[in-house]
């Protein structure tokens, strides 16, 4: 290649052309992951876009790895590229924590307590009375952002240990939602602003 002119060619051949293979191939794999996740979102916009920079780097990679079919590094480097990309890719999409999930919590003792301390903190919940295998129950749902699913979960299990709980994603929510932010400035503002007894 004229670009590497001047370089040793074991050099190009056994190091620069593997590492760039390596690395083309972790971006486009974890394009391709978060491409997935706005695709399950059913993004119109961000997930063609991901598609094709994902491709574009895909075709640059394998065609180095084509030149270089006598290479063992450049299939060991195409190879790791994607189990790196796999990683780091599920690690974005961790970090960007994209979407919102409904939470069920089923329960078996009195979910007042429970209710109470979510709604102090801003989230907006369903209960409703139901029968299980060893008798009444209550049934909350639940419907959080993915980065409060955390909060929420940490919430449950100090209120009420035994409580079973279950977590799905949601695709989409109404509009008439009312946002969480909201909820929460108000939280935070009777932080500062505690109401008087009596008033």
């Amino acid at each position: 290649m004229n670009f590497f002119e001047g370089v040793d060619p074991v050099v190009v051949d056994w190091v620069i052309i593997p590492a760039l293979i390596f690395f083309a191939r972790i971006c486009d794999v974890t394009l391709g992951t978060l491409r997935i996740v706005f695709v399950s979102k059913g993004d119109k916009i961000v997930a063609p876009i991901l598609g094709f920079l994902e491709v574009l780097i895909w075709l640059v990679a394998i065609t180095q790895v084509m030149e270089n079919l006598n290479n063992v590094a450049s299939y060991l480097a195409w190879a790791g590229g994607f189990a790196m990309g796999n990683f780091l890719g599920l690690r974005v999409e961790q970090k960007l924590a994209l979407g919102q999930m409904v939470v069920r919590v089923i329960t078996v003792e009195p979910a007042d307590k429970l209710i109470r301390i979510l709604s102090e903190h801003g989230y907006r919940l369903t209960c409703i009375d139901a029968r299980g295998t060893r008798g009444k129950v209550n049934l909350l749902f639940l419907i959080v952002k993915r980065k409060k699913l955390q909060h929420v979960l940490d919430i449950i299990r100090d209120y009420n240990p035994q409580a079973f709980y279950s977590v799905e994603d949601v695709r989409s929510v109404s509009d008439i939602e009312i946002p969480q932010a909201e909820n929460e400035r108000a939280v935070s503002m009777r932080r500062f602003f505690p109401l008087r007894k009596g008033k």
